[in-house]
């Protein structure tokens, strides 16, 4: 949705930007392959591939919509509204997402989506920030009413002026921190789609709350080892969900590149043996990759925003510790009825925990269409 016509990416092939249709179709694509856990959308393309198509029907993935789009991720060519601190904006409600409707009846609101991703980008900023808060409680309200569940995505700040945070990383854990701090279940997200700010900074937040699912958002493409480094170093560190819409859009072939993440996800391949066979399938589709391997090997950084005027993540080429489980391609789950003794269960159990919730919840979501 951000860039206007240029969203849907290149063609590896013809190096032109694809049409909208060709765009849908890569979706139709990743999601017959069925190694990711949710498609995110736009609520147009749901009408069509989850309401009129019905694309998920027999799928083990679920369909999900952006449920808004702040004011900093409108980027049309000649736009200057990321310079500014982002405003709350909705193309669509709810009722929308579920039924393609506005007035929908019960029934016709089981036909689409019942997922959405919910976006702010705090900036520090008191006035700026404070109508973000109240937009998102709005939302919360409303999705509570309807039954419609939401996972949250907290950008860095875009705007932040001479009031950016020093420490980033714990400026945006103490602010999830704060800003669930008093809100019940029924109304909470269901995981974070987040940047990555580090082992540290990953490690307290996931330990600060077991229940809190932490994903991490993909950024800006970058090299093609940027992309599977940060799922595996962010994977050893606690995260659970990795949502990279833009990276596997600006990949020079999506089902590939989703099969490699899915492999490091699950703790099958290293991210740098992965490079070289993603490198190896591009040879055997007959397909030139965008950069030479030596290229590709490289560790850069990615800007976290769509507009590229936030932070940036940089990676280490040092050895990570090897996780005890793997992590989601993207994820929610539900609240378990009663509550289990996290004080007593090893790492390893946590993980397991944490993936049994994800399945079942994602079971019930399609089940319940």
């Amino acid at each position: 949705m951000a860039a206007g016509l240029a969203a849907p990416g290149k063609d590896a092939r013809t190096g032109k930007i694809r049409s909208l249709a060709d765009y849908r179709d890569q979706m139709r694509e990743i999601t017959r392959q069925g190694l990711v856990d949710i498609m995110l959308m736009s609520c147009s393309t749901s009408e069509q591939l989850t309401v009129r198509e019905r694309l998920f029907d027999h799928s083990t993935v679920t369909p999900a919509c952006r449920a808004n789009d702040t004011t900093d991720i409108h980027l049309q060519s000649g736009g200057v509204y990321p310079k500014e601190p982002s405003r709350p904006f909705r193309s669509c409600t709810i009722d929308q997402i579920q039924s393609a409707k506005v007035n929908a009846s019960t029934y016709e609101r089981t036909l689409g989506a019942n997922l959405g991703l919910y976006s702010i980008t705090p900036n520090n900023d008191l006035d700026a920030d404070y109508v973000t808060l109240n937009a998102y409680k709005e939302f919360r309200l409303e999705a509570e009413t309807k039954g419609f569940r939401h996972f949250l995505e907290v950008f860095d700040p875009n705007a932040c002026g001479h009031s950016c945070p020093v420490d980033l990383g714990r400026f945006i854990n103490d602010w999830i921190a704060r800003t669930l701090a008093g809100v019940p279940s029924f109304s909470r997200p269901v995981f974070l789609k987040i940047a990555y700010h580090g082992p540290k900074a990953m490690e307290e937040l996931v330990s600060y709350d077991p229940h809190l699912v932490a994903g991490i958002l993909g950024g800006s493409s970058g090299t093609t080892h940027d992309a599977f480094k940060l799922l595996e170093e962010s994977r050893a560190h606690g995260a659970r969900a990795a949502l990279f819409g833009r990276k596997i859009n600006n990949s020079e072939h999506q089902l590939t590149f989703v099969r490699y993440l899915h492999a490091i996800a699950n703790g099958r391949i290293k991210a740098e043996e992965a490079v070289r066979a993603y490198h190896g399938e591009l040879q055997k589709l007959q397909l030139k990759p965008y950069r030479a391997l030596k290229d590709d090997l490289e560790l850069t950084s990615t800007a976290t925003s769509y507009a590229g005027t936030g932070s940036t993540v940089s990676l280490s080429s040092t050895v990570i510790p090897k996780p005890s489980a793997g992590v989601a391609t993207s994820v929610a789950i539900s609240s378990p009825s009663s509550a289990p003794d996290f004080k007593s269960m090893s790492s390893a159990q946590k993980v397991a925990l944490s993936r049994e919730r994800i399945r079942s919840d994602l079971s019930k979501t399609n089940n319940g269409k």
